[in-house]
């Protein structure tokens, strides 16, 4: 007796998600594992497995790769029972069979899986292992994998590290054999040498429709600056610093950040909010964003819950376990959705100030810190101005027009630059 399973796609996404099939695991005829990784969905700039929701033969791929899927959408059927056994027997003779077409077409562009050494199969890698390798110089065929069917998994990655780093691959010397190659042959302009293409990943264009949408057609951005002095917040890090590493928890900068714009919504909740044609919607719990750059894939946003309700070191240990697994890889969908405000610590890479940066939709306004550097400044000491320096970065709040004017923008910032330079609150 057989029966049909659907595969379908991860339900309870949130309103203005997107998502993608990125590739299939398995080809249509071959067997599959219950649990067993099938599909590689990117949804909300992460890369998630889909695993199979039963055991038998892939029989209906409903959706291709690259194709949007809605939230629950039917993507395929696995056929289960005596007559998926006797197929998934065949598999190899029809998995070799279409091997030797391809190769007699010659097949261009497609995906090789890589032959299996060491119990690793190359072709079959998460964007989250790859990522890992790549980083670490290490090939996967070095690696025994634990997964099932011995895939590698991330802990496997990481305790693999032993091996001898490799010479890097420059990610432009395929683009440049292949335009030497055409020269070669005599294709392509005159000037085809002198252009080197790079495709938009998914991702990019992802990024690119967002921040159209955000600024173009959704909210006129207007961009508020504040100076920001640190040396409380210095102080005050440098007495904590070694409590914190002790107890877990790394003490940085953004969980200052993070702990002052709290103060901040709460005198101007607006600035926690929602714009509706109908009503500015007001979110009471204190969802923070801290934007991440993760080399190879962009600016992810995973989102600290419940910051409005965290103590320093609570905020700390939360940040680190965020920022810790959206290097590795490893964000859930859950972890980038839900956002009420976002933090942008651009300075981090040494800009002084951005303005404006591009509010996070569906989002009302967006903190950015810029470098921390020390700078002369004049303060009153009794009936005297003297000239000092102090640890001081400039603090931007880029909003959404619609929902607040100037001066709840510069009231905001004023808090917040309130409560750092009298570190502790």
């Amino acid at each position: 007796m057989t029966r049909a399973v659907e595969i379908r796609a991860p339900s309870g996404e949130t309103e203005g998600t997107r998502s993608q099939i990125l590739r299939w695991l398995k080809r249509l005829g071959e067997s599959v594992a219950e649990n067993e990784p099938l599909i590689e969905i990117e949804t909300d700039k992460v890369t998630v497995e889909l695993a199979s929701p039963g055991s038998g033969v892939l029989r209906e791929i409903l959706k291709q790769e690259q194709e949007e899927i809605a939230p629950g959408e039917l993507l395929g059927r696995i056929e289960s029972g005596a007559a998926a056994g006797a197929a998934a027997a065949a598999t190899p003779t029809i998995a070799a069979a279409t091997a030797v077409a391809s190769a007699a077409a010659g097949t261009a562009g497609a995906p090789a899986r890589r032959e299996r050494r060491g119990g690793a199969a190359a072709g079959e890698l998460s964007p989250a292992v790859s990522r890992l390798l790549r980083e670490r110089g290490l090939d996967a065929a070095a690696i025994r994998g634990t997964g099932p069917g011995g895939r590698v998994t991330v802990e496997d990655v990481l305790r693999g590290g032993t091996a001898e780093p490799r010479e890097p691959v420059a990610p432009e010397a395929a683009p440049r054999a292949a335009a030497a190659g055409a020269e070669e042959a005599g294709a392509g302009a005159d000037s085809a040498g002198e252009i080197r293409r790079v495709p938009h990943t998914a991702v990019r264009k992802r990024i690119a429709e967002h921040m159209v949408q955000s600024l173009l057609r959704t909210a006129p951005h207007v961009t508020t600056v504040f100076e920001a002095d640190l040396a409380a917040v210095l102080a005050d890090r440098s007495r904590r610093r070694e409590e914190f590493a002790r107890r877990g928890a790394p003490l940085t900068l953004t969980a200052y950040f993070v702990q002052a714009a709290v103060a901040a919504i709460r005198a101007v909740p607006e600035a926690n909010s929602r714009w509706t044609d109908t009503a500015l919607e007001i979110h009471e719990p204190i969802h923070i964003g801290v934007a991440t750059a993760v080399e190879g894939t962009g600016l992810l946003v995973p989102v600290l819950r419940d910051a409005g309700s965290r103590d320093l070191f609570d905020i700390a240990l939360g940040l680190n376990d965020l920022v810790t697994r959206a290097r590795a890889g490893e964000l859930s969908p859950a972890d980038l959705r839900g956002g009420t405000f976002t933090i942008s610590n651009h300075g981090v890479s040494g800009s002084l100030l951005a303005a404006p940066i591009i509010i996070n939709q569906p989002q009302s306004a967006i903190l950015g810190v810029g470098k921390l550097e020390k700078r002369p400044v004049v303060v009153d000491e009794g009936d005297e101005e003297k000239i000092v320096v102090r640890p001081r970065c400039y603090i931007t709040l880029t909003l959404d027009h619609r929902v607040m004017d100037g001066h709840r923008a510069n009231r905001f910032l004023e808090v917040l630059v309130q409560r750092l330079g009298a570190w502790p609150p």
